[in-house]
C-alpha cells in the first residue's frame, strides 16, 4: 500500500502503519505548484525530502518521489528537461530508489516522455522508473507507448480514470484509466497475470462510488 505525504508529520504517521509499504512525495520542479501543493518552496521541499527519506530507511519503508510538473507547467515558471534531469540526479543521490515522472496537467508530448524516461532508465539502472499521467481517454496511448519503448515498467492508473489535478482547469484531464491501461498492456504482452474477478468487482464498486452528477462515469 502507498500513502501520499506532503510533510514530515504525515510521513511519521504513515510510517507507523505496518500495512503501508510505500510513501509517495510530490516534488515539483515548478515553484508555483510546489507552493500550491505543499505550501513550501522547492528548496524547503528538498530538505523535507531528505528527512522523509531517512525516516523511510529507519522504518523499512520505500519512498516514491513524484516529479510533479515534470513535462512543463501552466504558470510560466522556468522549465527545461535539463532542470528535471538535475533534480533527478540530486534525488537519486539521497538514496531514493523509485522516481515517477508526473505529467500533472496533461501537457506532455510523447517525445518528451521518451527523452526523460530514457534519461532515468539508462542513466540510473538501479532506479525503478515510473510514469504518472494525467490525460484524456483520447491521447494517452502514444505517451504510454513512448514510456514503454524507453524501458518504463511502472505506470500509475486509477479506476475509471477518476482524479486529476484541480489546477488543470479541464474536467476531462483525469488520471489514466486502469481498465484501459490493462487492455493496452495485454496487447503489448507486458502484463503479469492478474485477478480478473477482483478487477471486475473493483470496477463495479468504482462505478457505484463515482457515478454522480459531479463524477460522470
Amino acid at each position: 500500500m502507498l500513502a501520499i505525504v506532503a510533510n514530515l508529520r504525515g510521513a511519521e504517521e504513515a510510517c507507523s502503519f505496518p500495512a503501508i509499504d510505500f510513501l509517495g512525495f510530490p516534488f515539483s520542479v515548478s515553484e508555483t505548484f510546489q507552493q500550491r501543493n505543499t505550501n513550501n518552496s522547492i528548496s524547503v521541499a528538498y530538505e523535507l525530502l531528505k528527512n522523509i527519506q531517512q525516516l523511510c530507511i529507519q522504518s523499512g519503508k520505500k519512498l516514491v518521489v513524484y516529479i510533479s510538473m515534470g513535462f512543463g507547467n501552466p504558470y510560466g515558471d522556468l522549465y527545461s528537461e535539463s532542470i528535471v534531469q538535475s533534480w533527478i540526479e540530486k534525488i537519486v543521490a539521497l538514496g531514493v530508489e523509485i522516481i515517477s515522472l508526473a505529467d500533472t496537467v496533461g501537457i506532455a508530448k510523447p517525445a518528451a516522455v521518451h527523452t526523460l524516461t530514457s534519461f532515468l532508465v539508462k542513466g540510473f539502472p538501479g532506479i525503478e522508473t515510473g510514469l504518472h499521467l494525467h490525460a484524456t481517454q483520447f491521447e494517452w496511448h502514444d505517451k504510454v507507448q513512448a514510456a514503454i519503448d524507453a524501458g518504463c515498467r511502472r505506470i500509475d492508473s486509477a479506476m475509471k480514470g477518476i482524479g486529476g489535478c484541480p489546477m488543470a482547469n479541464d474536467e476531462l484531464v483525469g488520471n489514466l484509466d486502469t481498465e484501459m491501461l490493462i487492455s493496452f498492456l495485454k496487447q503489448q504482452h507486458l502484463l503479469q497475470p492478474i485477478n480478473e474477478e477482483a478487477l471486475s468487482r473493483a470496477s463495479a464498486m468504482a462505478s457505484l462510488i463515482f457515478q454522480s452528477d459531479n463524477h460522470p462515469v
